[in-house]
């Protein structure tokens, strides 16, 4: 039930919210300490995603969110947040999204003269590998091998 909710607020709202200027990315609807949750993740289509944008983009689809009634009358709280710097990246949208920017993989065990850890340039991907490019060199892991990968930051 919670993933029909998440599907049909996303299928509802994306081309509403991409009017605006905005990609919504992701819709979780889960609970959380304070009760359900329904959380709109989004891009901006133009730079960096700031409180302002959060703010328009909650007034628009509270309304239609109202009109829809997505959980049939039962409370939630509403949320729109960026998709946050540190979000694992998971999925062919991740990838795509991340290409040729820098990433930091873990790996569940040592990965060759990598150990448990590699930072790279994200290249590419497959069903089945993430190719990376490190030190001029490009390497396909496999994604089976990967505990996690997230987008290089620095301080």
């Amino acid at each position: 039930m919670k993933k029909n909710i998440a599907k049909q607020v996303e299928e509802y709202l994306a081309p509403k919210i991409d009017s605006l200027g905005y990609e919504l990315y992701e819709v979780e609807y889960a609970k959380k300490q304070n009760g359900m949750n329904l959380t709109l993740f989004i891009e901006n289509k133009t730079g960096d995603v700031t409180l302002k944008d959060c703010e328009k983009v909650h007034r628009v689809v509270d309304k239609l969110l109202d009109e829809l009634n997505p959980t049939g009358d039962m409370p939630y709280y509403l949320n729109v947040s960026s998709i946050g710097l540190d979000k694992p990246l998971t999925s062919e949208k991740d990838y795509i999204r991340c290409a040729g920017k820098m990433v930091d993989i873990k790996f569940f065990v040592p990965f060759g003269v990598y150990g448990k850890s590699l930072t790279g340039v994200l290249i590419g991907h497959d069903s089945n590998n993430l190719r990376v490019e490190e030190r001029g060199e490009n390497i396909s892991i496999p994604l089976k091998n990967i505990a996690s990968c997230k987008l290089h930051i620095d301080f």
